[in-house]
């Protein structure tokens, strides 16, 4: 079923479904620029080179943790990484990013059949903003929430909080997510998840969280929609 085919899934009586959007694995692949400065913030702490698996356990959660949770760093050198990795990062690499195959496509079916979209991402919300307009995807949605830079907001639940408070008449909010973080961010608000299959999450990550349905692509999406 196409996304286009799909729009029915947001109009229904009422004001505008809210429709809630993280932004790394989800909107864009970013991991090109993620890894790159994950990598230079591990060789000026002297660490050994980042794995695989080190390297994909960071793309979507907040960087204290990613750090703490995949080096095992703590205190300060937790602080010395995400100083590191963000000099890196807003060098240049921040615009390493390419938006999914069939992402302006759905965003498009969506809008059109009546919903309301923001981006509620743990991303600090001014590099977020940078991404989207870098490509084209700015406009699309009615307000960005995001991280704050001196780290006091950074998980998820927090940013869901910003972008339901910035909305108060959006009904039957959801959040489109690829990591587990993003399913149980949102169900701290009591608001499904649809998993974005098609991010980088470990098979079963997303459904041993408790998404509510898993779409394998962006298409899919609106049906999974339909039916929450």
């Amino acid at each position: 079923m196409s996304a286009h085919s799909s729009s029915r899934a947001v109009r229904r009586e009422g004001g505008p479904r809210l429709v809630l959007f993280d932004l790394d694995g989800t909107l864009v692949d970013s991991t090109p620029g993620i890894w790159a400065s994950i990598r230079f913030a591990a060789a000026e702490l002297r660490l050994p080179e980042p794995t695989g698996t080190q390297l994909r356990s960071m793309v979507g959660p907040p960087l204290w943790e990613g750090f703490a949770g995949a080096f095992g760093l703590t205190g300060d050198d937790v602080d010395r990484a995400v100083a590191a990795y963000r000099a890196h990062y807003t060098a240049g690499a921040i615009l390493d990013a390419l938006v999914y195959p069939g992402i302006p496509e759905l965003l498009t079916a969506l809008a059109d059949g009546g919903a309301r979209l923001a981006v509620a991402t743990s991303k600090p919300e001014p590099f977020a903003a940078r991404i989207l307009s870098h490509v084209g995807l700015l406009a699309r949605f009615a307000s960005v929430h995001g991280a704050t830079l001196d780290g006091r907001v950074r998980h998820k639940e927090q940013v869901v909080a910003a972008a339901l408070a910035a909305h108060p008449d959006g009904e039957r909010p959801v959040l489109v997510g690829d990591r587990s973080h993003d399913v149980l961010g949102a169900r701290v608000h009591g608001l499904p998840c649809v998993g974005a299959g098609w991010g980088p999450a470990p098979p079963g990550e997303l459904a041993a969280a408790g998404a509510a349905a898993i779409a394998d692509t962006p298409a899919e999406v609106p049906a999974a929609l339909a039916g929450l």
